[in-house]
């Protein structure tokens, strides 16, 4: 195909923004509708979209009716969490592609269902988790592959980011939909920005696998003081069952060890909290540095003088996709921009996706297994939903 009829689902805050600083950069897309209830975000994206000299697209409020009617190549879904499967399903059923915005799963049956749904239609799907390609996550991926860091052992990662104002609809001026997330549910509700790149790491479906989980959580406080610091006059009384921060135990096939932190109700800075140990080194982002063994003599006290080496080692392993890239604003340092051209471009030539159903289905699943892990106190294994093919599959992603 020239060009890539898309439809946009979901046009508020995430879904224009993925249009206007990641999607529009490619001209091979030809942008045929958008779908949301709400007519102002509809209103002010078409604006946009005629601004930019992409046309008119025709606008829908049901998503149903977008797809029967308009027949586009694919969609990209950046609607609330709890409509990503249904439309996805709905969409790939009829042989539409997708490209679904991140989030947890609600029941394990949809996962099945959407795995399933892919084996007997192959319709491509694809979550759009753009951390798997920042440039650490892919330093680290390449330095592996290389040899650099040994055997990776150990790796940690989080979802770390004070999302008080977000989820208590403060800065919207308007109840988030997250807010329901918070009252309603108690587990690691967003975790594959820190496990998706995890996951690449250790080869996981593809020659490893996650084996179980094991979650612990703290009391649930920042929230409420959050809502009565502020005054927040919807919110007071209201529980909150959410615990402030989540941590994440996870043992893979192949004997490696993950923990993932899940830290959005406390006051603190941004951090996905990666780091990768090896055999030969380790690379960490807190401290924004690489120690590998082979160049560091009797430093082991005093690495604090080494904070910030990392400049030297993308010079020297940097991933080629981003030795090739020079960002500018196309959205989370341009991972935003590198996922959706990954997307397209494997839309567009027919090969199989980056990331695929099985890594969607095993991640997304992470939000039930912990909420199972909280409630029992016990450790839960993981669905292998590649029923066994992650035995004999190949890690591509990226080569």
């Amino acid at each position: 195909m020239d060009k890539v009829r898309v439809a946009l689902v979901g046009v508020g805050g995430r879904g224009e923004g993925l249009y206007r600083v990641a999607m529009k950069m490619r001209t091979d897309l030809d942008y045929v509708a958008v779908v949301d209830p709400d007519k102002a975000m509809t209103d002010r994206i078409v604006k946009e979209m005629n601004e930019n000299g992409h046309g008119t697209p025709a606008v829908y409020a049901d998503y149903r009716k977008c797809i029967d009617e308009v027949k586009p190549d694919a969609i990209v879904i950046a609607t609330g969490w709890n409509m990503h499967l249904p439309i996805t399903k709905y969409a790939m059923e009829r042989g539409v592609a997708v490209a679904l915005e991140v989030g947890g799963a609600y029941s394990m049956e949809s996962l099945w269902e959407l795995v399933r749904l892919y084996e007997r239609t192959k319709t491509p799907v694809m979550m759009m988790e753009n951390c798997c390609y920042g440039r650490m996550e892919l330093l680290a991926l390449n330095m592996k592959r290389q040899g650099v860091l040994g055997d990776i052992i150990h790796v940690e990662g989080g979802y770390r980011h004070d999302l008080r104002e977000e989820v208590t609809g403060v800065s919207m001026g308007r109840n988030h939909y997250r807010v329901d997330e918070y009252i309603k549910r108690n587990c690691d509700n967003y975790p594959t920005h820190e496990i998706g790149p995890i996951a690449k790491l250790l080869d996981i479906n593809c020659g490893n696998r996650f084996d179980y989980l094991v979650s612990t959580a703290t009391g649930t406080r920042g929230l409420e003081t959050f809502v009565n610091e502020r005054n927040i006059e919807n919110l007071k009384g209201v529980r909150f069952n959410q615990a402030d921060v989540v941590t994440t135990c996870i043992k893979c096939a192949n004997g490696e060890t993950v923990t993932i932190t899940l830290d959005t109700c406390l006051p603190r800075y941004y951090s996905r909290g990666f780091l990768a140990q090896g055999t030969k080194g380790l690379i960490c982002e807190e401290n924004q540095s690489v120690y590998l063994e082979q160049d560091n003599k009797g430093e082991v006290w005093d690495w604090k003088d080494n904070f910030g080496n990392i400049d030297k080692y993308y010079k020297k392993y940097d991933h080629p996709i981003w030795k090739d890239y020079n960002p500018g604003e196309e959205g989370h340092g341009g991972m935003d921009y590198l996922v959706f051209n990954a997307f397209f471009t494997a839309l567009k030539e027919g090969n199989p996706m980056p990331i695929d159903v099985y890594d969607t289905a095993t991640w997304m699943s992470i939000a039930l297994l912990t909420e199972q892990s909280l409630l029992t106190g016990q450790r839960v294994p993981f669905p292998d939903f590649t029923e066994e093919k992650w035995i004999t599959r190949k890690n591509r992603f990226e080569l």
